[in-house]
């Protein structure tokens, strides 16, 4: 499937749900499928200091000129108008974010926007322990930090660079400045990092962590990841097997905590944190989708999983209103993905589009 840039596409207003009211009378972004789109994923950027082999191309990407990157006041322009028909949480991803210049500025300047209730980030936390204290003051509420493995060789492998340690240090930051709950975001790995599925769940035994195991997406990543790596299709683990080698840890159903998202979630009898399951490919979550995405330079995607984008920078910069273009992307927010068609994204790569 290639990308689909959609710049004209028609809105039947009187068959699109779309936008209804005014946001004076509490109006609501909703899709033809009757899903309330309340969740705004951010792109800052398209760099990061690793590079995970399910994320990038060994050889890199070739990144965005800067003046093709949305500026910051930008970024606001469209909270704003998101905000005022029903957006309440915004969460910041890259590449990664903490790469970007100042970024508890924009953190500042979303928080400063009323209808928005939480705001959270994505991270490598690679420099989590130097900017913690400034996004929490700013009014980052939460943060999710990406953890494949306890083992440092083993992280300096996947990730091509970084420092175990370095990261361990920006998850203490993160507590000490009370962005709560601390979740890890683990991507399952066959032949990777599946030796290590019950170390790290059992993290939530002695942290409040919320530790969540994500199915592989087949996203940009479909291509050898290089020596001592499987292929990706082998890697793969579906959330059945994943839960299976959690057997032994008795998993009882945990009450879902704000900010949960799409996970499921549970717990380690007596245990002070949660374990949690993203499994699009195994158990999708369409149904209940409430989110859409903006890339770092300015397309809206409406679905992770599918090609299609609608350009938005380039409309804001020709003086052209937003609303409109969040019509556009309500009218063709797909109901769900068609991994099981074999359709597979594959104009943009994970670290494009902010995952």
């Amino acid at each position: 499937m290639s990308k689909k840039i959609l710049n004209n596409v028609p809105i039947n207003m009187a068959a699109q749900p779309a936008v209804k009211d005014s946001p004076e009378n509490h109006a609501m972004l909703q899709d033809e499928f009757g899903r309330q789109i309340t969740y705004l994923r951010i792109s800052v950027t398209d760099r990061c200091n690793l590079r995970c082999v399910y994320c990038m191309p060994p050889g890199g990407i070739v990144k965005q000129p800067h003046h093709a990157i949305m500026r910051y006041e930008e970024i606001i322009e469209v909270v704003r108008v998101a905000a005022a028909y029903g957006v309440k949480a915004v969460r910041l991803t890259g590449g990664e974010p903490l790469v970007r210049p100042e970024l508890h500025n924009l953190v500042r300047m979303i928080a400063d926007i009323p209808q928005i209730e939480d705001i959270s980030l994505t991270t490598n936390a690679m420099q989590l322990e130097r900017q913690a204290p400034l996004l929490a003051e700013a009014g980052l509420k939460r943060v999710n930090i990406s953890l494949d493995t306890l083992q440092e060789e083993k992280f300096k492998h996947i990730t091509r660079y970084g420092s175990l340690d370095q990261v361990w240090r920006g998850i203490e930051a993160a507590e000490q400045s009370g962005l709560y709950p601390i979740k890890i975001n683990t991507v399952t790995m066959r032949g990777i990092n599946d030796d290590e599925i019950l170390p790290l769940a059992k993290l939530t035994l002695e942290h409040p962590w919320q530790v969540r195991f994500i199915e592989l997406m087949p996203i940009g990543n479909q291509v050898p990841w290089g020596e001592d790596f499987p292929t990706p299709r082998e890697a793969f683990i579906p959330v059945q097997e994943i839960k299976s080698i959690l057997e032994p840890l008795d998993l009882q159903p945990a009450e879902k905590t704000a900010g949960s998202g799409p996970a499921r979630e549970f717990k380690i009898p007596g245990a002070p944190g949660t374990i949690g399951f993203i499994s699009p490919l195994g158990e999708h979550f369409c149904s209940t989708c409430n989110r859409m995405r903006l890339t770092a330079d300015g397309h809206f995607r409406p679905c992770l999983l599918s090609d299609i984008e609608i350009p938005v920078l380039d409309e804001m910069r020709a003086g052209r209103p937003i609303l409109p273009i969040l019509q556009k992307v309500l009218a063709v927010k797909p109901e769900k993905h068609e991994l099981d068609l074999d359709h597979l994204p594959e104009e943009r790569n994970m670290k494009e589009i902010g995952g």
